[in-house]
């Protein structure tokens, strides 16, 4: 009799991990807001954390395009760190309170996206990637030269930030506490808007055009456009996360636009689960973690991390938190 039922409650078993997982999708940011409350708990320290926060909505903006849209962009340090310097330059050149300085980075970044993406958007594969890492490169030279405004290549310093004034209640950026929630209300705050995107028309239009470009078209579809829209989205969450990157190190290093930082992108996307909604952040807690343990051990950390990179993209091709997924469908 058992043996009778057993395939019956096999397909029970698998039809509620599939109504669990349908809950947390509809529900996927009340849960991504309980588990960065807890988060810095479990850290080893809390700028660890902050710092997971900012590559991982790094990566988040990354995936928008990479992800659900299908494009390869080897060019997404611009965003990340002209985002960063705009943000630094308004508080050192200007005088702007922070907030203004967090604003000015996400516009910049936006801004930044819709003059490369004008120029690379009608380009395809290869020569996509080709043209965004040397339009890239430009911001690079750019910002390098500029040393009146940038620092060139000692970087921008930050002058401290005075406390916050929230209902009353004072806050000191100083204490890292404090910062891991400022910057973790920024972080929950995007991921409200990219689940907005993602559930909108223009969500299922990119993920359509990712899916079959020819008959998005036919269907009327402007994919140029969408494209470019999808774009400048990508870095405005990626200038948002290099102005909080550069409140929390009050300093702008010229190596934050450079190749690196580009490459840091692909492969926290591709390690978490690329098109996937926390595959970024799940990308950038291993690969910063494992950074800061091994490189106590060893000078060689970057080995250990291409190695575990290597592995988990032959064995875990959707990524780590992708696979999760995939096994808990199964």
């Amino acid at each position: 009799m058992s043996a009778e039922l057993a395939p019956g409650s096999a397909v029970v078993s698998a039809s509620a991990g599939v109504r669990m997982l349908d809950i947390a999708e509809r529900h996927r940011v009340l849960l991504a807001g309980l588990f960065l409350l807890v988060f810095p708990l479990v850290m080893p320290f809390h700028a660890l954390a902050v710092v997971i926060l900012t590559y991982g909505l790094y990566a988040l903006g990354f995936n928008l395009l990479f992800g659900y849209l299908g494009l390869l962009s080897f060019g997404h340090a611009a965003l990340f760190g002209g985002g960063a310097y705009l943000c630094g330059m308004a508080l050192v050149h200007l005088g702007a309170p922070w907030w203004v300085g967090v604003a000015v980075g996400t516009i910049g970044g936006a801004l930044i996206a819709l003059i490369i993406g004008a120029l690379a958007i009608r380009t395809r594969g290869i020569y996509f990637a080709m043209v965004t890492l040397a339009l890239a490169q430009c911001v690079y030279y750019v910002f390098y030269q500029a040393v009146d405004l940038t620092g060139g290549e000692n970087g921008l310093r930050l002058p401290s930030m005075a406390p916050i004034d929230l209902f009353g209640f004072r806050l000191s950026f100083v204490d890292p506490i404090t910062r891991y929630y400022v910057v973790a209300a920024f972080v929950l705050a995007s991921l409200f808007v990219l689940s907005r995107i993602l559930a909108s028309p223009f969500g299922a239009v990119i993920e359509g055009i990712r899916e079959n470009e020819a008959r998005a078209r036919a269907c009327g579809y402007d994919v140029t456009r969408s494209r470019l829209l999808a774009f400048v989205l990508s870095g405005a969450f990626c200038g948002l996360a290099g102005a909080l990157q550069a409140l929390h190190l009050a300093i702008v290093p010229i190596e934050t636009l450079s190749i690196e930082t580009s490459g840091l992108a692909v492969m926290m996307c591709l390690l978490g689960g690329m098109g996937t909604f926390f595959g970024p952040f799940i990308g950038a807690a291993v690969f910063l973690i494992l950074e800061n343990v091994v490189s106590v051990y060893t000078v060689h950390w970057q080995l250990v991390v291409g190695i575990v990179f290597v592995v988990c993209v032959l064995f875990f091709p959707r990524g780590i938190w992708g696979s999760i997924l995939h096994w808990c469908g199964r």
